[in-house]
């Protein structure tokens, strides 16, 4: 099976995970997941499941708060966030020019490539937190 293929409902993917579905509601909400939806169902992953996983060790065992966690994964490149590998991230244009984030540089160097950006969840954060600051300043 594909690890990022989405088969898991949350019902199932909570199950699996020993939480509440209230709580993967709650880090979708926040901006830390981006299960894929069919119609109005959640589906998750294995990797998305592997990234639960990890968010829940950094509450629970690291002692950080939805922020802290928020914060850090600012602060953080992107392909360390995603776990790339050597090769893919000497792909990215965002490993020799780190002055920009990856898909401000992709969009315009390589447009082809912005394309697998906009799926980022790094990239989709950073969209939907410029849009509150629009809004809120507006």
């Amino acid at each position: 099976m594909q690890q990022d293929k989405p088969v898991y409902p949350i019902s199932v993917a909570a199950e699996l995970l020993e939480v509440h579905p209230r709580t993967l509601r709650l880090y979708e909400g926040h901006g830390l997941i981006y299960p894929k939806r069919r119609g109005n169902k959640r589906f998750f992953s294995n990797n998305d499941l592997d990234w639960i996983r990890c968010i829940r060790e950094m509450i629970h065992e690291k002692g950080l708060n939805i922020v802290g966690i928020k914060r850090l994964l600012s602060l953080l490149p992107c392909w360390e966030i995603k776990g790339c590998s050597e090769g893919k991230r000497k792909e990215c244009s965002a490993y020799y020019n780190k002055t920009e984030p990856c898909w401000q540089l992709a969009k315009k160097v390589c447009p082809e490539k912005f394309k697998m950006c906009q799926e980022c969840t790094i990239y989709k954060e950073q969209k939907r937190e410029a849009g509150k600051e629009v809004r809120t300043t507006s």
